[in-house]
């Protein structure tokens, strides 16, 4: 929201989380939230673990974004948002 984007949440049992508009584009998508977690055992990398209930990837079809949030002791949350290629795990360093 704070880069101009349009956020609705979902009344609804849907895939998704959000609905979003592009500030640019004006064009809707779908974005799925989830939590980053940091994998001490991999270098701090980042990790956001991108599965439905049932363990599957969420599809491009099904959700066009990831909107992953970093909330660490004492900090402002912070927000990385990501286009969803299909996979289950999006990993990255923090550089």
């Amino acid at each position: 929201m704070a880069s101009g984007w349009e956020v609705a949440e979902t009344d609804t049992d849907e895939t998704y989380d959000f609905v979003v508009r592009d500030p640019l584009s004006r064009e809707w998508f779908t974005a799925q939230c989830k939590t980053i977690r940091r994998r001490t055992d991999r270098n701090n990398e980042l990790v956001v673990y991108a599965t439905n209930g049932k363990g599957e990837a969420y599809s491009p079809d099904e959700v066009n974004f990831l909107v992953g949030v970093l909330c660490e002791d004492g900090e402002t949350p912070r927000v990385f948002m990501f286009k969803n290629v299909g996979i289950k795990e999006y990993w990255r360093s923090e550089a």
